[in-house]
C-alpha cells in the first residue's frame, strides 16, 4: 500500500463542448458553487466542436471565486513553451493563484501537423516535453538573474527576459502512461494524471506506474512523495452497488477512499456535464471519502 499524505482533491472534468456556446462554463460555475477543487478541461485545439481551451479557462476562471483550474491536460505541441508560461502566470494572476499547469506531450498527430504543428515520433515528444518544462519554469524564475538560456533540440529559448512569476507555486501536472514519460513525471513534474479508463488493468495498473515514477524520483534525487497523484474518473450514481464506481454515494466513497490508500491517488476528477451529478459528488462522495481517508490514515 501506498499513500502519499496529500490532502485530497476532487474535481470536475468538464466537455469544452462549443455548443451550447456557455454549457461548459456553466458547469464550471456549478462545479465551484458546490465547492470543488478543481475544474479541468481537455486540450484539442484541432477539434472544431470544442472551444479553444486557454480561452476558456480564461472566462471560467472570470466566472468563478474560489475553484482551481487546469488544462487536462494541455497539448505542448500546438502551444509554444514561453508563451504558455506567460500566459500561465498571468492567468494564475488574474485568478488570485486559482491555476494549475497541466500539460501532455500531445498525440494525434495527423491532426496536430494539419494545425501546423510538429510532427515528433513518442521519443521525441517526451524529450520535446521536458524542455519545455524547463522553458516554463525558467519563465516563472522572475528573481532569478540574467536572461532565460535553454539550448535543447526541440525548444531554444537564448536570452528572454524572465516573469511574470504567478501568484503562487503553480504545479506542473503531466499525463502520461508510457515508461519513458513516467519517468519524466517522477523527474521534474508535480503531479501525474492520467486517466482510468486509459488503463487497461483498471486500478491494479497503478501499482507498476507508481513504482516507475517512484524510482524515477529517487534516481532524481526527490522524494517521490513530492509527485500528487490525481486519476480523471468516470462512473454512476445507482441506488445498489453494482461495479466499482456503479452505486450509491457511499459505495463510492469507499471505492475512492480505497484507491487513495492503496495507490496514493489523492485528487479524483470526475469526467461529466452534468451539474447535479457533479452536486452529488461534491456534496456527498467527497466529504465522505476524505473522512475514510482521514479515519484510516489516523490509526
Amino acid at each position: 500500500m501506498t499513500d502519499y499524505g496529500h490532502d485530497l482533491l476532487f474535481g470536475a472534468f468538464v466537455t469544452p463542448t462549443a455548443q451550447p456556446v456557455r454549457h461548459a462554463v456553466d458547469v464550471a460555475v456549478a462545479a465551484d458553487r458546490a465547492g470543488l477543487d478543481l475544474v479541468t478541461f481537455q486540450d484539442h485545439p484541432y477539434q472544431p466542436r470544442f472551444h479553444d481551451t486557454w480561452t476558456l479557462l480564461s472566462y471560467v476562471a472570470a466566472r468563478t471565486e474560489r475553484i482551481r483550474l487546469s488544462g487536462n491536460v494541455l497539448n505542448l505541441p500546438l502551444r509554444q513553451p514561453a508563451v504558455l508560461a506567460r500566459s500561465a502566470a498571468s492567468l494564475d494572476l488574474l485568478s488570485g493563484g486559482r491555476f494549475e499547469l497541466g500539460i501532455g506531450a500531445g498525440g494525434f498527430w495527423d491532426a496536430i501537423a494539419a494545425m501546423g504543428g510538429r510532427r515528433l515520433s513518442p521519443g521525441q515528444a517526451v524529450q520535446a516535453l521536458d524542455e519545455a518544462i524547463q522553458v516554463i519554469r525558467e519563465v516563472w524564475a522572475a528573481d532569478k538573474p540574467g536572461g532565460i538560456r535553454v539550448d535543447g533540440e526541440y525548444y531554444q529559448v537564448r536570452g528572454a527576459k524572465r516573469g511574470p512569476a504567478p501568484a503562487h507555486d503553480v504545479k506542473i501536472w503531466v499525463g502520461a502512461y508510457k515508461p519513458r514519460m513516467l519517468r519524466l513525471t517522477g523527474r521534474v513534474a508535480d503531479g501525474w494524471l492520467p486517466t482510468l479508463q486509459y488503463l487497461e488493468g483498471g486500478t491494479a495498473d497503478l501499482t507498476t506506474m507508481n513504482a516507475q515514477i517512484d524510482e524515477a524520483a529517487v534516481a532524481a534525487g526527490r522524494d517521490p512523495g513530492a509527485v500528487r497523484r490525481l486519476l480523471n474518473i468516470g462512473g454512476q450514481f445507482a441506488a445498489t452497488g453494482r461495479s466499482f464506481l456503479n452505486g450509491p454515494p457511499e459505495q463510492w466513497a469507499e471505492d475512492l477512499a480505497g484507491v487513495a490508500l492503496e495507490h496514493g491517488v489523492s485528487a479524483f476528477i470526475l469526467a461529466g456535464d452534468d451539474p447535479a451529478v457533479i452536486e452529488l459528488f461534491a456534496n456527498e462522495v467527497a466529504p465522505a471519502t476524505r473522512e475514510l481517508v482521514a479515519e484510516e490514515r489516523a490509526h
